[in-house]
């Protein structure tokens, strides 16, 4: 998103410290000199033991797709930085430590390539190293964004060598006139930003191939047209008025039965042509333009992207700015790998692993489904903060084994993400109960993370988000029917909850969230009749379950209902039976 849509934070001047008195100062030092010593001694032991696993790597495992990092999935529990926090290391220093406490295990940082080469065939490590090393001081990980010829649709990050030369580095032209847009028709920008990229990622792989610090890479940033359609510079109309690319229409032929439905019947309304121009296969419409800058783009980042896995193989993506119900390509940036294009992207080529929603709207469940298809893993690495991003991370992870989920602007202050702000939810009239945040959120996931992860893989749990709008879910899961809702006593009714749950061996059930309860019907004989046999409330320590109390009366509706309420995030276990 553009920092426009934020509000800037001043951060208070550090409180001035009493001078310690020499034997307190001397001790203060020994303690640290020794911390940094034995830090020394453990870094070259924990490269060893990564350096024995390959680099971070997408594999399938049972039902779903997971990030593997030093031989074990790793749920990415991760937030976007502002678009220049990362541009100094200074402004940096005191933002990892709140990361971590927020229980953050990876941030999302943007790497510009006006940074890392400001000069055409010189570049800058500085940065980039100052970064990999401020991340192993937390036991963080980094997603890198790079940030070259696009961002939000426009060129702002390419150094000043490109902006200057608009007759290598040729513009977008839209109604005529030129742009700051690079234009996807230009080889030489092409060239430049793989050159820089392939840099990047052989430099990676020199200074942290064997730590695995960084996880994946984003190529580019909401790639598009703003203004309209397509790029109307000659170049592109040149290529508009030529044939589809055979690759491309040889795809969409051999993958009918996949194709996104909208596009599918786009492309049936022009006669499901499988040769011709671009006017003749797809029209001349805003749509068309969409299509055929969808391809070029692709194919763009597509090189780019293979010239950097082929210096270090690790996971790419691209993101995508999402586009409203109905609006035409252009006020979007058009040609971006949203649901309707996103096979025209598939038939590009294979170097982009994954595609990204970045995901502000409101129907986030519907965003996450287009996205998670045709076997694309789920990976949101910009979205809304606060209580909704508290809520939408459990709904990601249960529901669509998501790779990992990433609030954006993580390093500016949120009142939600802080203890000391307690902004009040209200049941009915008398109730205060303070909202969700996605610290506490982190923090139950990353307890649970191994019941997850083997749940994912056995297809045995699944993830909700309750609202007004969407008050109830049902889904089957271990054998039985779930009907979730709300969570209400005496009346009362929560305005939200959130949660997952997990099959835990036979008639037996985990979950954890807040706001929600449950009851169950058989899946078997009709006759059958299903009763809640107790309720266990506890909590993880070191990844074995500890038991609480026993619920009962009120807190399980009387033995009816198996029922999360509200106060806070609950790690439950629920037994049911049967009887005819």
């Amino acid at each position: 998103m553009p920092l426009s849509h934020f509000r800037s934070h001043s951060r208070p001047a550090p409180a001035r410290r009493a001078p310690l008195p020499f034997a307190a100062a001397a001790l203060a030092a020994a303690a640290l000199a020794a911390f940094f010593f034995l830090a020394a001694l453990a870094a070259p032991l924990a490269a060893q033991s990564a350096a024995a696993y390959p680099p971070p790597h997408l594999v399938r495992r049972g039902k779903v797709i997971q990030l593997i990092v030093n031989g074990q999935p790793f749920l990415m529990l991760a937030g976007e930085l502002h678009n220049s926090s990362s541009s100094s290391l200074a402004y940096m220093r005191p933002i990892w430590p709140r990361l971590k406490a927020m229980h953050l295990n990876t941030a999302v940082v943007p790497l510009s390539w006006e940074l890392i080469e400001p000069t055409e065939g010189h570049y800058n490590w500085r940065l980039l190293d100052g970064l990999l090393r401020q991340a192993r001081a937390y036991h963080m990980h980094i997603v890198f964004l790079w940030l070259a010829t696009w961002k939000n649709g426009l060129s702002s990050y390419p150094p000043l060598w490109v902006k200057e030369n608009t007759t290598r580095f040729p513009r977008v032209i839209i109604r005529g006139r030129p742009t700051t847009i690079l234009s996807t028709f230009a080889p030489a920008t092409r060239r430049a930003d793989a050159a820089a990229f392939a840099a990047v990622m052989r430099h990676i792989q020199q200074v942290d191939g064997a730590q695995h610090t960084v996880l994946m890479m984003q190529v580019e940033n909401e790639v598009g047209i703003l203004g309209a359609g397509r790029d109307h510079s000659p170049a592109a109309n040149r290529a508009f008025q030529g044939p589809v690319p055979r690759r491309l229409l040889q795809y969409l032929a051999a993958h009918k039965t996949e194709l996104n439905g909208h596009f599918l019947r786009f492309w049936r309304r022009h006669g499901a042509k499988t040769s011709g121009t671009w006017p003749q296969v797809f029209g001349r419409g805003p749509r068309a333009g969409q299509v055929f800058m969808a391809w070029y783009y692709a194919r763009f980042i597509n090189a780019v992207a293979a010239a950097g896995k082929a210096q270090y193989s690790l996971p790419m993506y691209v993101n995508t700015w999402l586009a409203g119900q109905g609006a035409p390509p252009g006020t979007f940036p058009s040609g971006g790998p949203l649901p309707f294009v996103q096979d025209v992207w598939r038939a590009a080529g294979h170097s982009i692993d994954i595609f990204s929603p970045d995901l502000y709207a409101s129907n986030f469940v519907a965003w996450c489904r287009r996205y998670h298809r045709n076997g694309n893993p789920l990976w949101m690495p910009e979205t809304t903060n606060g209580p909704r991003a508290a809520a939408n991370v459990f709904y990601a992870v249960g529901e669509d084994a998501a790779l990992g989920f990433s609030p954006f602007a993580i390093d500016t202050p949120y009142p939600y993400n802080s203890a000391r702000a307690n902004p009040h939810w209200f049941y009915g009239s008398d109730m205060k109960i303070a909202p969700p945040t996605l610290a506490a959120s982190y923090q139950a996931l990353a307890e649970l993370w191994p019941r997850i992860q083997r749940a994912e893989q056995a297809g045995a749990i699944r993830g909700f988000v309750l609202s007004p709008s969407q008050s109830q879910v049902e889904f089957d899961l271990n054998g039985y029917r779930l009907h979730v809702q709300r969570d209400a006593l005496f009346g009362r009714g929560v305005p939200s909850g959130f949660g997952l749950i997990m099959a835990d061996g036979p008639n037996r059930f985990f979950g954890v969230g807040r706001g929600f309860q449950v009851t169950f019907t058989s899946l078997g004989p009709s006759g059958d009749t299903v009763g809640l046999g107790w309720v266990q409330d506890g909590r993880m320590q070191n990844g074995h379950w500890v038991a609480g109390r026993r619920l009962n009366g009120d807190e399980d509706s009387q033995g009816q209902d198996w029922r999360v309420d509200d106060t806070r995030i609950h790690f439950e276990k629920a037994a049911v039976y049967r009887t005819h």
